[in-house]
């Protein structure tokens, strides 16, 4: 199929007989053009299928009026939310917001990176793909003196502005709970240990340990490469049908606590009696679950608003040369799966 001719000013111009800065002016409502000119061309815009070259015009101004967001997963509660803050704040700004994932993968997250860099992005709010170790495909965006903030998985290493929560103290208070309604024997599910939010989470639940004197036993620990229900499952049934299993596991996500109720359901084990579960997000699963999660309730939408916030002033004001981190506070959300003291 031959594709249609775009449409220009000059186009509609020619039909009214008038100056192409007449049809210019007119379509951006400007006061030295009467009502009734703006109503024609208007129209005759509208007639012929104008469309303006935004892209030109950005150009033209230096500004895209665009931010960039690259996430792990959209189909992740917690990200989904996230997106959520990002996006009701930047349109409050009158910006348009691109949104790309990186499922994880570092490859597609440096691919979204460059895209969305030679797109020319007014600013760029990232949470790091699961198998990141180096972060050189943001040295351009600071070279170009780009607004860049990362949020809930960060690196500490660029002088950027940081979204976060205290993982650490918001592990040690889940797995507090867990000692406290009697557990002994206490599991852990964590993420890959290079990505500082999981590590935190590891030190946190150690620290609540070591704290009550119990032992930090490495093979109740099991790191997860992407924390998902399949890895979740696995987990639980390896370390539910060993020797010593567990009375207690705080797992780093609400997935793969899912996931351990599942099985240890499956494999006759009573939850919370014999074996107290937490999670971590507080996702919507939480309460379909039965018995339903108790989990760490992980402040998405204000950390996105935070985040678009914070690069948005960064943009506006020039003068802001510094990096800050803004840290959320958490709190445990306790409900039947840990719960055995009233």
């Amino acid at each position: 199929m031959k594709r249609s001719k775009e449409i220009t000013i000059y186009d509609i111009a020619t039909e009214l007989n008038v100056s192409p800065s007449t049809v210019s002016r007119a379509l951006k409502k400007h006061k030295s053009i009467g009502k009734e000119t703006i109503k024609k061309v208007e129209k005759k815009a509208s007639q012929l299928g104008y469309r303006p070259n935004v892209v030109a015009a950005n150009l033209r101004n230096q500004k895209t009026h665009t931010i960039g967001v690259i996430i792990s997963r959209v189909d992740r509660p917690f990200i989904s939310t996230l997106i959520g803050g990002i996006e009701s704040e930047a349109k409050k700004k009158g910006y348009h917001v691109i949104f790309a994932q990186s499922h994880d993968k570092v490859k597609l997250e440096i691919e979204n990176a460059n895209v969305l860099f030679n797109s020319r992005i007014d600013g760029l709010i990232v949470s790091l793909a699961m198998e990141t170790k180096s972060y050189e495909h943001f040295k351009p965006f600071l070279d170009k003196e780009i607004p860049l903030v990362f949020v809930d998985r960060v690196t500490e290493t660029l002088n950027t502005d940081l979204v976060v929560i205290d993982n650490t103290h918001s592990a040690y208070i889940a797995t507090k709970h867990l000692i406290e309604q009697g557990c002994t024997r206490i599991a852990h599910f964590a993420g890959a240990q290079h990505r500082n939010v999981y590590r935190n989470r590891r030190t946190g639940y150690e620290n609540a340990l070591t704290e009550a004197g119990l032992p930090v036993d490495n093979s109740l620990i099991l790191e997860l490469k992407h924390l998902n229900s399949e890895e979740g499952y696995k987990a639980a049934e390896k370390i539910l049908t060993g020797k010593n299993r567990p009375d207690g596991i705080f797992a780093s996500n609400d997935t793969t606590a899912v996931s351990v109720i599942q099985c240890a359901k499956k494999l006759g084990i009573k939850v919370p009696e014999e074996l107290a579960v937490v999670g971590f997000n507080n996702d919507p699963i939480c309460t379909i679950i039965d018995p339903a999660l108790s989990t760490i309730d992980h402040p998405a939408k204000q950390m996105g608003e935070l985040a678009a916030r914070q690069l948005l002033e960064h943009k506006s004001d020039p003068i802001i040369d510094s990096s800050s981190t803004i840290k959320l506070k958490t709190s445990l959300i306790q409900r039947a799966s840990s719960t055995r003291k009233k």
